[in-house]
């Protein structure tokens, strides 16, 4: 057909078809979009990936760039962890809901646990302190403010344990 028979739809086709872009399979592009992120805040590694993946890079380009920054200490897996952790715990969240966030990252387990352990919070004292600070000093007195307070804890990531500790909970009879 000569251009003279084709619509005004198809004569612009080419100039709105997407260009292929290469800058999204090159390692040194995906590590320049991945050095951006990190100059924000800390990434683990699986996340960065995500990230980049869900900017348009491949796969292919994006694991080689989080390879090198991390061999050159630019990303590091367990410096995360131990920053994630402390703004965690420096908001009131107990170390279920830290491991439950890391997890969801794509942290390796082995490594959440190794550093909450060296981080060595008192996670009962600070359910005691998250309590006080939402609910006053007053230990609940009858079953729904326990109730209440417990769900509380519980959404904040503290373990039946230290919820029983913060609540004062004795097993004692409510009104």
């Amino acid at each position: 057909m000569s251009e003279a028979g084709k619509s005004i739809h198809e004569l612009n086709a080419d100039l709105f078809e997407p260009e292929e872009d290469g800058r999204f399979a090159d390692p040194r592009e995906a590590r320049k979009k991945a050095m951006d992120y990190l100059a924000r805040r800390e990434y683990g590694r699986q996340e960065l990936i995500r990230k980049l993946v869900a900017a348009g890079f491949d796969p292919d380009a994006a694991v080689p760039a989080i390879d090198r920054l991390a061999v050159e200490g630019l990303q590091d897996d367990r410096r995360f962890v131990e920053n994630f952790a402390r703004s965690r715990v420096n908001q009131g969240k107990g170390p279920v809901r830290v491991q439950a966030d890391l997890r969801q990252r794509g942290i390796d387990p082995g490594l959440i646990d190794e550093v909450l352990d060296a981080l060595s919070a008192d996670w009962r004292a600070l359910a005691i302190e998250v309590r006080r600070k939402k609910f006053g000093s007053t230990l609940p007195r009858n079953f729904s403010d326990k109730a209440k307070q417990m769900r509380f804890l519980q959404y904040r990531g503290f373990s039946q344990a230290e919820i029983e500790i913060a609540i004062g909970d004795r097993g004692d009879d409510y009104d």
